[in-house]
């Protein structure tokens, strides 16, 4: 196995795990049991990968913290029922393990919600950095998160590469200079992710361990 990047650092949301439904209907909960009202879910999947109170500004700017608050509760207490795993995801991650990896994660999730998703669906390798949203003062598509984890993997931005599903984690990556991976099982299409300026794009996990670590 040949490693294109000595260090890989994913996006959480999406990418690693299979939170967006949970997320949207989240979300919904929150939309419709502070506002009184629905929303497409486009509109409520439109901010996933920015931080929580990001999103929630954008449903009601005044409400966004009564937004937030709703959210959390609910999105908690639902979490163990939700969650799913990305089939084929563990191996990619097995894969960048054996191949002597530096891995990684930057995600605009909080740190408690992170923990919380570990210990339902626990990782198949042990991440040597994890940068949540308490962890920055800037957040995607800001560099900050991303820069953030390839130093404390040991890395620089040209050994470096950051994987998401969203055109923010794919601006996260080109402003911080390293390699930029698209991945179409979240929330956003090859087509949106290569606009964003993915350097690549993956439709499936078996694909994406082909870019990261070459054929088996």
């Amino acid at each position: 196995m040949t490693l294109r990047w000595r260090a890989v650092v994913f996006d959480l949301d999406g990418t690693l795990i299979d939170t967006i439904p949970l997320i949207v209907a989240s979300h919904r909960h929150a939309v419709q049991t502070v506002l009184g009202h629905d929303l497409p879910d486009e509109v409520l999947r439109s901010g996933i990968g920015r931080p929580l109170i990001d999103q929630m500004a954008v449903f009601d700017r005044d409400r966004a913290q009564d937004l937030y608050d709703t959210y959390r509760v609910w999105n908690h207490a639902n979490t163990a029922a939700l969650l799913r795993r990305f089939d084929g995801v563990d191996d990619v991650l097995r894969r960048l393990d054996q191949a002597g990896a530096a891995i990684g994660v930057a995600t605009s999730k909080s740190r408690d919600a992170v923990d919380l998703a570990f210990s339902i669906q626990p990782p198949a390798v042990t991440f040597d950095a994890i940068v949540t949203v308490e962890d920055t003062t800037r957040h995607k598509p800001d560099p900050e998160p991303v820069l953030t984890a390839i130093s404390r993997l040991g890395a620089t931005p040209a050994g470096a590469a950051y994987v998401g599903d969203a055109p923010y984690d794919i601006a996260a990556a080109r402003g911080a200079g390293c390699g930029a991976v698209g991945v179409t099982w979240g929330v956003a299409s090859a087509h949106v992710l290569r606009e964003a300026g993915a350097d690549e794009v993956a439709e499936t996990p078996e694909e994406l361990a082909t870019i990261l670590v070459g054929a088996p």
